[in-house]
């Protein structure tokens, strides 16, 4: 990505707001669809220039709570405000201090990056000078200044995705929602808009990320927040997370898949829990890590099972996701309530 330019964002951050720190704030949020609650009394918070990602399976409600924090849809009970200003009562304003951007890129497709990025200067009030300052400004941020003049059609699925980004910013909106911003898109270019979503805070702008890829939580957020069925399951950084799932892991992997009750039961000794087997691989919650490999491989040794590899690892958000839920993550093109009305 190319150095960082200058990019000052409007002064309204914190107007309207009790606490000048939190730039996201949302107490008791409800919403249904008919007889489906999407949303069941679920609370957030974000400090200022921070990530908070929002994780869960699909239809976990994700999606539902930020089009509700957008001011697309209207919350069936409690309390949010971004920025200081209430999504409701104050929801024309606040239109004014986000930026929103999803997994699909919402451009139009037949015209110019350039004429995108104007377009959306002239719906913000901009006049044309302005808003063609501003695009060229944004399309040099983002490394897209040489295709400026190309049908938007003609990029790449990172190029549209990073115009997407450019589009979210015209108005320079200190706080954005980012609705799974790197789906489908190839690992170079999930890098470069993960560097671009850091830079973004490094400035100060406040994002919230839903996300179903774990890494890119493990990597961006400050604070993860975990939905399902529409309700707060847990709340934390990604360590205090990784923690509550327990200690370290040893992960054995055997010459023959037979032998793996025979290793498990030689482990069962180390172990804070019963060991897991799948196929050829044993893995063990471990009490301490001094010393470990070293028992376990003797113990493997005297029980007369030949390994393969063995290491030691620290939870992971996966592990953390199956414990919470039940379920590994899976990533789909659509959330089940996206299709709600």
């Amino acid at each position: 990505m190319p150095t960082r330019l200058e990019d000052p964002m409007t002064d309204v951050r914190t107007q309207g707001s009790a606490d000048s720190e939190l730039a996201i704030s949302v107490r008791g949020l409800r919403k249904s669809f008919g007889d489906v609650r999407a949303l069941d009394g679920v609370d957030l918070q974000a400090a200022q220039g921070t990530v908070l990602a929002l994780l869960g399976p699909n239809g976990a409600g994700k999606t539902t709570a930020v089009r509700v924090m957008a001011t697309l849809l209207k919350p069936d009970a409690g309390e949010v405000l971004i920025a200081g200003l209430d999504a409701v009562e104050k929801a024309s304003a606040l239109r004014e201090q986000i930026g929103l951007a999803g997994q699909y890129a919402a451009i139009d497709e037949n015209l110019t990056g350039l004429e995108n990025l104007v377009m959306v200067g002239r719906l913000y009030g901009m006049s044309r000078g302005q808003a063609t300052a501003r695009a060229r400004e944004l399309l040099e941020r983002f490394e897209l200044i040489e295709a400026a003049g190309r049908p938007a059609k003609t990029y790449s699925g990172g190029m549209r995705r990073r115009l997407d980004l450019g589009a979210a910013l015209v108005a320079k909106p200190p706080v954005l929602f980012l609705d799974e911003p790197t789906t489908g898109l190839d690992p170079r270019s999930r890098l470069e808009v993960w560097a671009t979503i850091e830079e973004l805070v490094a400035e100060g702008r406040t994002v919230l990320l839903t996300t179903q890829y774990l890494d890119e939580a493990d990597r961006l957020a400050d604070t993860i927040v975990v939905i399902d069925h529409g309700k707060v399951i847990a709340t934390g950084t990604p360590d205090e997370l990784k923690d509550r799932v327990g200690g370290e892991r040893l992960e054995v992997r055997l010459s023959s898949r037979d032998e793996a009750p025979v290793a498990a039961d030689a482990l069962v000794p180390m172990a804070d829990e019963p060991p897991l087997i799948e196929a050829d691989k044993v893995t063990v919650a471990v009490r301490r890590r001094s010393g470990v490999i070293v028992e376990a491989v003797r113990r493997l040794d005297e029980a007369g099972v030949e390994v393969d590899d063995i290491t030691l690892r620290r939870p992971t958000l996966d592990d953390v996701f199956l414990a919470l839920t039940g379920r590994v993550a899976e990533v789909a093109e659509d959330e089940q309530e996206e299709a709600a009305p």
